[in-house]
């Protein structure tokens, strides 16, 4: 059968991406306190089209897929990409993997427990060299220092979300990034609370009024002083309780 794919194309134009996205499937992630979590993700391959071929061969990305069959993680992220490069004889391959995580939270004063989600994402490349991000959003809530400062009792707080992109040297664990973030917010955010743990939530996060500022702030103090975190982008949203609008502070360091 003629394979259209490989067709000269004449008007001399090289792709930079071209591929399948949106790609449902089962994915094994390492837990730190489990081993192994089970999840499914959203999966976006592509890799480059140089100037000559009419097309790429779409199909060969879910072959590459189907051969790593839940065995798709951080530990065999480059060997996947290899084979991409491989396979569509390309000279770059990307590949962007996002998937909700799941961590057993326990309530601060009463201990009960539940199981709160994290959206994921592992990003990709190998062109020349190879590079890989870590991506994570955590949700959070935070108190007005401003709201509390000019207010005669009480003041205003939000849930809000911070997304962190990390770059690093050796494997990193994503409780260890989730739980950087939460210590910086004026409160954590729980799946279960019961009255005792509501008050000490009200009650802490009054103690510990943050702006967006004080956000990313904290968290790049943090990463700055982590010798395994090369680069790092750092971005809080407020959700705003009595504006229409949100609040929002973005930080980027390239530490290599």
């Amino acid at each position: 059968m003629k394979d259209i794919q490989n067709h000269k194309d004449n008007r001399n134009i090289d792709i930079d991406q071209v591929g399948v996205k949106g790609i449902r499937y089962p994915i094994t992630v390492l837990d730190k306190n489990m081993g192994e979590q089970q999840t499914v993700a959203k999966i976006n391959m592509y890799v480059n089209l140089p100037r000559h071929y009419k097309g790429t061969h779409m199909s060969r990305f879910v072959e590459i897929l189907n051969e790593h069959s839940r065995r798709i993680s951080l530990q065999n992220f480059s060997e996947i990409l290899e084979e991409m490069k491989k396979r569509l004889n390309a000279e770059s391959a990307h590949m962007e993997i996002t998937f909700p995580y799941f961590i057993k939270k326990a309530a601060p004063v009463t201990k009960s427990e539940g199981l709160m989600e994290y959206t994921c994402t592992f990003k990709g490349s190998l062109n020349e060299g190879s590079d890989l991000v870590t991506m994570i959003n955590v949700p959070i809530s935070t108190l007005c220092p401003c709201s509390k400062e000019i207010s005669a009792f009480g003041a205003h707080n939000q849930r809000g979300e911070v997304t962190l992109q990390v770059r690093f040297k050796k494997f990193i664990w994503i409780e260890d990034l989730i739980r950087l973030v939460e210590e910086t917010a004026s409160s954590d955010v729980f799946s279960v609370l019961k009255r005792e743990d509501e008050k000490y939530v009200t009650e802490w996060a009054y103690d510990h009024p943050m702006f967006v500022e004080d956000i990313v702030r904290e968290i790049a103090q943090k990463l700055n002083h982590d010798s395994n975190i090369t680069w790092f982008a750092v971005e809080s949203e407020n959700f705003e309780s009595i504006h229409n609008h949100n609040a929002y502070a973005y930080v980027e360091k390239n530490k290599a």
